[in-house]
């Protein structure tokens, strides 16, 4: 069963490529059915392939399936090979399933669009570089898939590029995530030029012969590799592309947050962990990298209007959440929390999708209200998403995943109480800016009424996201609740367990139990500004301190503002100070001659025979009187 693991790329690879040269002549109904259906067979591969993995491990619970050598050049022979692992295997399972339920979501979203099968094969060309990204066994072939993601996201950010704000905002994600993909490839080449290999396990292998801990070599690498984890991965300083994302259809936005792109960069940093043990200052630059950007984004979340940015700004959050727990060697619960997370986004995405498409496409929160009775079935899919979220004790997914990461901030010897204390803060932001959407949304008056229901291809992806935001979370109970740890014992092969040290004097239950309670302070704070007295929220918000610090958050702290000022102004006013140079002279000069001389040519073509003719014998004369004189 092993060897149909190539598969699970090819399909959405064959049906991109199917679709980008026939797609209109196949026409919608074929275009959604090979669309579909090639995730689809990826996702009942991935399947086979797990079941098998777990019923018969292949020796040293991991296998590599070399297809052929890429090149050779110099002694430097990548190969075109896949690696599956029980990191890969997690990651490839839910990527192929929350990217099915996407595009059967699709199928009804983008119905009537006059680029329906363009769109479909540019998510289908996005889900296969995210396949090659998680499962090629060498960082070339990883980054051949991380540059195929950039390249897809793109695409689908500007798809409805005859508006120019939308293809502004895909210009800035190319752009913005091109600074983090400069900073990995350096790491690559330095990665490459010390050790002699790019294939993943050897490198890792290579690397701990050769570098002490603390190595100067391995904190560079490391540190240029969380270079490149921030850009695509949207965490600060290279956060600002992804609210600018939502330019594109919803369906897109999902699949960015909820299974490609944002998590490529949790990937990169536990499939390289050896590296980042090696490095403790770039471990935990990563948990301090994740720190702060869950509690930034959280504050701007809590100022947006537009209720897809809100949802953009909770995922830069909750990958924060997942840099954390990488950062404290919590390995095994980021990626717990990665699972659950591709859950919950994915089902609020497309819950907003169904609120947008019965709003006239309007996505101004602000403006809707009182939707609770009219969509019902995204009302509740909003409540079970945004409390998977903000982390509801004991029902949903979120809670067990973000508790995890928590404790392990909390016990790992490299983890801290101050690491903690924002990691719980984020849980206050989390829970209030999350009630504060549901609220404005669904609850109050309704000031413009739905114009229709959506239909069952958007409702049944809807549903089954539902339940497992509810149920994906009881695969990893904590100690107090019975500790049963199947998704860390499966894990352990790839990943090493979460390394506790000296339990602190709050213990698991007390943590989680502050945590608990600092997620209803949030639920109250948001009923009670934004629901039971929103006129006081916005008094607060309307002048002096709260109106400026309203208006720092809802700008993501002026990053926009600074980064125009330091590199986008000073690059166009160099670029028009250079304009003419000295260098662009020569250019211009020589164009200058070459158009004189023709203007010069051009006054002999006056059309006259007997000027030609004159012009000859002249000519003749005068070659003849200077024969004569040589």
């Amino acid at each position: 069963m092993f060897h149909l693991l190539w598969l699970v790329p090819a399909f959405p690879v064959v049906s991109a490529a199917l679709l980008m040269l026939f797609g209109r002549r196949l026409g919608d109904r074929m275009a959604a059915f090979l669309g579909c259906g090639s995730i689809g067979l990826s996702a009942v591969v991935s399947i086979l392939i797990a079941w098998r993995f777990l019923a018969a491990p292949p020796p040293g619970a991991a296998l590599t399936e070399h297809l052929w050598t890429w090149m050779s050049v110099a002694g430097f022979s990548p190969g075109i090979s896949l690696y599956l692992d029980a990191l890969s295997l997690i990651f490839m399972l839910v990527v192929a399933f929350v990217s099915f339920f996407i595009h059967v979501y699709s199928v009804e979203y983008m119905r009537g669009d006059e680029g329906f099968s363009r769109f479909f094969a540019y998510m289908n060309l996005f889900v296969a570089s995210m396949m090659l990204l998680v499962l090629g066994d060498n960082l070339l072939l990883l980054y051949l898939g991380w540059e195929g993601v950039g390249l897809c996201s793109y695409l689908l950010i500007g798809f409805w590029y005859t508006d120019p704000k939308n293809g502004l905002a895909a210009q800035k994600a190319f752009i913005v995530t091109r600074v983090g993909d400069t900073a990995m490839a350096l790491g690559l080449f330095l990665l490459y030029q010390q050790l002699g290999t790019l294939t993943i396990q050897p490198l890792m292998h290579a690397a701990q012969l050769a570098w002490p801990h603390g190595s100067v070599y391995a904190t560079a690498a490391g540190l240029l590799l969380l270079g490149g984890a921030c850009g695509k991965s949207a965490q600060l300083p290279l956060q600002t592309w992804l609210p600018d994302a939502m330019a594109g259809p919803t369906p897109t936005s999902a699949l960015i947050h909820a299974a490609t792109m944002v998590t490529a960069g949790v990937y990169l940093i536990a499939r390289t962990h050896v590296l980042f043990a090696l490095a403790p200052t770039a471990q935990f630059a990563v948990a301090v990298v994740g720190a702060a950007t869950l509690i930034a984004a959280g504050f701007a979340a809590l100022t947006q209007d537009d209720i897809k940015r809100i949802l953009a700004y909770s995922t830069v959050s909750q990958i924060g959440y997942m840099f954390l727990g990488l950062g404290v060697g919590a390995w095994t619960a980021a990626i717990f929390h990665f699972m659950t997370h591709a859950f919950f986004k994915a089902l609020l995405f497309l819950a907003s999708g169904m609120v947008i498409t019965s709003m006239h496409h309007e996505q101004n929160i602000f403006k809707m209200g009182g939707l609770r009775k009219h969509l019902r079935l995204a009302y509740w899919a909003f409540v079970i998403g945004g409390c998977s979220l903000a982390g509801l004790p004991l029902v949903t997914a979120g809670f067990y995943s973000k508790g995890l990461i928590l404790w392990g901030t909390l016990s790992s010897p490299v983890g801290s109480t101050t690491l903690w204390i924002f990691g719980t803060i984020g849980v206050f932001m989390t829970s209030l800016y999350t009630f504060r959407l549901i609220f404005i949304t669904f609850h109050g008056e309704c000031h413009h009424p739905p114009s229709h229901k959506t239909g069952w291809l958007m409702g049944v992806p809807v549903i089954v996201l539902s339940v497992l935001s509810i149920v994906g979370g009881f695969v990893e109970l904590p100690a107090y609740l019975g500790n049963h740890p199947w998704f860390t014992n499966f894990l352990q092969s790839a990943l090493p367990a979460t390394v506790e040290g000296p339990h602190p004097a709050l213990g698991e239950l007390g943590s989680e139990a502050l945590v608990v309670l600092t997620f209803f302070v949030g639920l109250w704070a948001a009923w009670f500004f934004f629901l039971k007295r929103r006129d006081l929220a916005t008094a607060l918000s309307a002048k002096g301190l709260g109106r400026a610090l309203h208006h720092w958050w809802y700008t993501d702290w002026g990053m926009d503002w600074l980064y125009d000022r330091l590199f986008v102004r000073p690059v166009g006013w160099f670029s028009n100070t250079n304009k003419t140079d000295a260098v662009d002279l020569i250019y211009t000069g020589a164009a200058a001659a070459t158009r004189t001389g023709w203007r010069a040519l051009s006054l002999t073509e006056t059309g006259r025979v007997r000027w030609y003719a004159t012009a000859l014998v002249l000519g003749a004369v005068i070659f003849i009187f200077l024969g004569a004189l040589l």
